[in-house]
């Protein structure tokens, strides 16, 4: 028989392995709790994963090409991006040439491009006093169903104006990630710019882009003649350039709430 110093031994040994048993098991309840605590943070923080609905099965571009026609934010289509190429009244064989080459002509082919890439495109113009020349962007916008038209006065000096006015009526018309603004003599990549568009950024407040800063032209014989120069000082302060950029959904829901006092 075992001497009763050794069952002393074997006692505590036995209570030591069951504190220790106890021990383990209370650090790895803990240490689970804490993982599941972290994962389920990370996916609130994350939040729900976002798809990509350019249109549902019966809609055509052209429902969405006329104008503002809603002043709520709940229907509006879900997309990657939204293009917006601003064009003018002049510009008849500048929209043509995008048609003949990477923009679709017809409806069934824009809306094919849509889908297949999450960007809506739309042609953005003003309007303009001259009976004749509404006329005629009429009759693009039945043939293409690919203009959107901005209540802004369609003038060369009004361009900061329509830039803003296209801001906000594109964000009431698509729920967007980023909103878009091209110029309509420029050969575009649509399946390269959604591949830009849908990379992970760090910030939700993005511009994609040029910025540039240059001299103030203060001579009247230039063309890119500045009448108000001097309150300017010798250069341009630093600022979005280029034919095309985009902006996140957050900072145009910013923009959209800014007055515009060249509206008609």
């Amino acid at each position: 028989m075992p001497s009763p110093t050794l069952k002393r031994k074997l006692l505590l040994t036995r209570q030591l392995w069951a504190s220790y048993s106890r021990r383990s098991l209370l650090a790895f309840c803990c240490f689970l709790c804490g993982t599941l605590g972290t994962i389920v943070s990370i996916s609130i923080m994350r939040g729900p994963i976002s798809t990509y609905r350019c249109y549902k099965a019966g809609d055509k571009p052209n429902d969405f090409s006329s104008g503002i026609q809603t002043n709520s934010v709940q229907s509006r289509p879900k997309v990657l991006g939204f293009v917006g190429i601003q064009t003018g009244f002049g510009s008849a064989e500048r929209r043509k040439a995008l048609r003949e080459t990477w923009l679709p002509s017809d409806q069934h082919g824009l809306l094919s491009l849509e889908l297949a890439t999450g960007l809506a495109f739309r042609f953005v113009i003003g309007q303009n006093k001259d009976g004749h020349k509404m006329a005629e962007i009429e009759k693009e916008v039945d043939n293409y169903g690919d203009i959107l038209r901005i209540d802004i006065e369609e003038d060369y000096n009004n361009l900061p104006y329509k830039t803003l006015a296209f801001f906000k009526a594109a964000f009431l018309l698509f729920d967007a990630d980023f909103y878009v603004k091209a110029d309509d003599d420029i050969y575009l990549r649509p399946e390269r710019l959604a591949t830009l568009l849908a990379k992970e950024r760090s910030s939700p407040r993005t511009y994609i882009g040029c910025m540039k800063k240059g001299p103030v032209f203060r001579d009247p014989n230039l063309k890119w003649y500045e009448p108000l120069g001097d309150l300017l000082g010798s250069e341009y302060f630093i600022h979005a350039y280029g034919p095309i950029y985009a902006l996140s959904a957050e900072i145009v829901a910013g923009l959209s709430g800014l007055r515009n006092d060249r509206s008609l």
